[in-house]
């Protein structure tokens, strides 16, 4: 299961198929019962990227049975995401919603993941509106549990989406000067340099060397994105204390 979640989240899709298989076959020592029921929707998606949807499909008609006997909200949202993952263009989006209305309210990760699914569908059929909202839900979710690869995969279809993303790096504002952070501070609230300067009786061009040093220590590119990573950052370290 952790190599096929990582060689999916790296975009090695018939590498993940390969191991995530191995959990669903009776004849392979990874054989799992009830534990397939949480890499259902990967093995599909690992299917439908490498070209073999139809053994994902199997996969699905094999367990389908089980829906409604077995009291597990992991298979409900397994099999629903995989039949969203699995269907022709006009009918996915219904697939998608049904598939977010099955996780339940606490499974963080889960929700996130569908969010994921169903921005990607979106942008890919030219709605990047829509996804940048629900790919933006994902990656702050993926980011606040520290899963940092799926977070990686949000972050790239949010630039595919035509949005910003800057990476989440919860030591980033640790590596700033305590005057880099007031300046960073400062401009996060909309103050122009020259504005800065006044409040820390520097010149405007030294408000600039200081915004200089410090964007590639915060892995952003321009002021505009200075709000974005200090507020999630103080979020991450609201949520481990």
């Amino acid at each position: 299961m952790a190599r096929g979640q990582a060689a999916l989240c790296q975009g090695r899709y018939g590498d993940a198929f390969g191991h995530l298989r191995r959990v669903f076959d009776p004849a392979d020592p990874a054989f799992h019962p009830w534990l397939r029921f949480y890499g259902v929707a990967e093995l599909v998606e690992a299917a439908v990227r490498s070209e073999s949807a139809e053994a994902a499909r199997a996969v699905l008609e094999e367990l389908a049975p089980l829906e409604e006997p077995t009291p597990s909200p992991a298979l409900l949202c397994g099999l629903r995401l995989g039949r969203a993952l699995l269907s022709p263009p006009h009918a996915a989006e219904p697939l998608y919603r049904a598939a977010l209305d099955a996780v339940p309210v606490d499974w963080p990760f889960e929700r996130a993941r569908v969010h994921l699914a169903l921005g990607e569908w979106l942008r890919r059929h030219r709605r990047p509106a829509e996804s940048r909202v629900v790919l933006q839900a994902a990656r702050e979710v993926f980011d606040a549990l520290g899963a940092s690869a799926w977070a990686e995969r949000a972050r790239q279809e949010l630039r595919a989406a035509g949005a910003s993303s800057p990476r989440r790096d919860p030591a980033a504002v640790d590596r700033l000067t305590s005057t880099e952070l007031h300046v960073a501070q400062l401009a996060a609230q909309g103050l122009t340099n020259r504005e800065i300067g006044e409040r820390l009786y520097v010149s405007p061009r030294t408000v600039s060397t200081h915004l200089q040093r410090m964007f590639p220590k915060l892995g952003v590119t321009s002021r505009g994105e200075l709000a974005a990573v200090l507020r999630s950052t103080m979020t991450y370290d609201e949520d481990v204390v």
